[in-house]
């Protein structure tokens, strides 16, 4: 006997595959025939789903998502408490719960509810990842609340399941629910869930020095202070749900750094008003991603601009454009610190370091922000055009109670560095560079994205104890050493894909920027999917490209450099329009000869030095 036809007799002894005398068209797919009037199920049908279905709550058991088993037969109570208890996951049993409308909906604050034996119970006070449901025919209103909250539905489903609510269902499950297949479902979801408890724990899963930091961190000990532990992106929890977001999302602000100006680049102005991409600057980018989040969601972020006396008042002419948004955006003044010369600097100042931290405090702003309950700061830096707002960080930093959080990324993608970004690790500060520096694979392994996340009350009782002074910390602007990162208790590293940091220090970034290589979407820079090649182009000026004025003037239009390698171009070089660039392509005028790249060329792989090459 195969192994197959041994779990197919299994369930037959479940009597899973017997239907209702009413099979609604939409479910004929899972059924075999009828006999005498019933409809017969399909029992690989069965199978196949219920694999399926399995897979998928080991997946979110292995992100320790939130589940919740909904069911409102008595018969099956003892068999569900059993398993929640084991696996340690929320299940309402219905002999506690009546009429629990909005139990999802309404899940971001305890509620009691009455049942008909006049007892109570709690709910949840976050909306669950995943939803089992094992009789939907009773539980179609809290299906309908799982989907409106885009909440994946896993339920048993059978024959005579209306076609609106089946449609809902993610994970459908076909079978009859009798008590024997009822307890065969729970007794795979408990195994699955204490598999993924034994593997975790087990120490293939992580090294044990850096399940001991991770132990001390949760714990609140002290670490050392000199070492970073740093957290790939994809370990993080799955996406919140919706109701979850908006509680997230009113817990947090933004600041963003706009301090620096675009002098190296010939330009009169703060960085952040050049225009990158379809016509908008770094300025627009961050108030769109803001303004798409009060759209998706019922939340309040104010955005901060962390002005210097050089940028404050063409900022503020700038921002006469948003009188009418519904973002909340502050412009501060960095107030003047004296360099150790004690003349006045005007240097902009590096997420890494406290002067942000002592200028929203002295300005009230910090105290303000507490009171309008939010916790936590996101500073980006003014040369990443790329720092997006992620949800999925903010909801990890408050589960474990993390104060300060850097975004970093490798500083190379060759093979020593293949495993940084796929597994936990400890780094030291010496070893992450600032985001500003030219940094080299030698010196350094991680390089800081200029995202910075920080938690405002720990902001406050470092302020308010006298621990936190500009003068306490290294004036180093070469490496995240130099940054605050020391004092805060609670500190970790995320990183982030390589796409979240993207800087404008030069007309080649721009050049990158202003290309078909990027396109916006509600202010999140998106890489065009038709390039291959996850990493940017190589691409070098010369000095008569070196200001903005220069690059839109030697460019009729940007060129299509999907794909494009390399590109290094020296001399008196002019580029028409339509030109296409692949490959690696070097282009260097003679001295004293003006170049000109006609309309609509291609180029591949070559080195011009005339008009003959081309």
């Amino acid at each position: 006997m195969t192994l197959h036809s041994i779990v197919i007799q299994k369930l037959l002894s479940t009597n899973a595959h017997l239907g209702r005398r009413v099979a609604a068209h939409h479910f004929k797919q899972f059924t075999y025939g009828t006999r005498n009037g019933m409809a017969i199920i399909d029992s690989d049908r069965t199978l196949i789903c219920l694999r399926t279905a399995t897979e998928f709550i080991a997946a979110l058991a292995q992100q320790k998502a939130r589940f919740m088993f909904v069911n409102t037969n008595s018969l099956w109570d003892e068999i569900i408490e059993q398993m929640t208890k084991k696996i340690g996951c929320y299940s309402p049993s219905m002999n506690l719960l009546w009429r629990t409308g909005g139990f999802l909906t309404n899940s971001h604050s305890p509620k009691k509810f009455k049942s008909r034996r006049k007892k109570i119970c709690f709910g949840p006070t976050q909306p669950p990842d995943c939803l089992v449901v094992f009789d939907t025919d009773r539980k179609s209103s809290v299906i309908l609340e799982a989907d409106r909250l885009q909440i994946p539905i896993v339920s048993l489903v059978d024959s005579a399941m209306p076609l609106e609510y089946y449609k809902k269902i993610t994970y459908p499950i076909p079978a009859n629910d009798s008590v024997q297949f009822v307890y065969l479902v729970c007794n795979l979801i408990t195994k699955t869930f204490l598999l993924h408890q034994k593997s975790t724990a087990s120490s293939v899963a992580q090294p044990e020095d850096t399940r001991e930091q991770v132990e001390r961190i949760e714990e609140g000990k002290s670490v050392n202070k000199d070492e970073l532990l740093v957290l790939p992106y994809s370990l993080l929890p799955i996406s919140p749900g919706v109701d979850r977001t908006e509680e997230l999302l009113d817990k947090l602000v933004v600041l963003k750094f706009n301090g620096a100006l675009g002098t190296n680049m010939g330009f009169h102005g703060p960085k952040s008003t050049i225009q990158i991409c379809d016509g908008l600057t770094s300025l627009d980018l961050i108030v769109n991603q803001i303004e798409a989040l009060h759209s998706k969601y019922r939340c309040s972020v104010p955005l901060l601009l962390m002005n210097t006396t050089t940028t404050h008042e063409d900022t503020v002419k700038v921002l006469e454009k948003y009188a009418k948004s519904n973002v909340d955006i502050h412009s501060l003044k960095q107030p003047q610190h004296k360099s150790s010369g004690g003349q006045s600097s005007e240097d902009e100042l590096y997420p890494g370091h406290g002067a942000v931290f002592l200028s929203i405090m002295k300005s009230g702003t910090l105290d303000v922000l507490l009171s309008r309950g939010k916790e936590y700061i996101l500073v980006v830096d003014s040369d990443n055009v790329a720092a997006t707002i992620d949800p999925k960080i903010l909801d990890h930093l408050i589960e474990n109670k993390i104060e300060y959080c850097i975004e970093v990324v490798p500083t190379a993608h060759d093979a020593d560095f293949s495993n940084i970004g796929s597994l936990l690790q400890k780094f030291e500060l010496a070893e992450i560079a600032q985001s500003s520096v030219k940094h080299s694979t030698e010196n350094f392994k991680l390089v800081d994205t200029g995202s910075l996340w920080v938690n405002l009350r720990a902001i406050k009782r470092l302020l308010d104890t006298d621990t936190l002074k500009i003068e306490d910390i290294s004036v180093s602007k070469e490496t995240v050493a130099g940054s605050a990162i020391r004092f805060f208790d609670r500190a970790i590293g995320v990183n982030v894909p390589h796409s979240r940091s993207l800087s404008l220090n030069k007309t080649s970034d721009l050049l990158l920027l202003k290309s078909d290589l990027y396109t916006c979407d509600e202010g999140v820079l998106v890489q065009n999917i038709a390039r291959t090649n996850p990493e940017n182009p190589v691409i070098e000026f010369g000095p008569e490209f070196e200001k903005v004025s220069d690059l839109l003037s030697r460019f009729k239009s940007m060129p299509d450099i999907i794909g494009l390698d390399s590109l290094k171009v020296t001399g008196d070089v002019w580029f028409g329009a339509g030109i296409t660039l692949k490959g690696r392509v070097t282009i260097a005028a003679k001295p004293g000869m003006k170049l000109e790249i006609p309309d609509g060329v291609v180029i591949e792989n070559k080195d011009i030095n005339g008009p003959s090459d081309i």
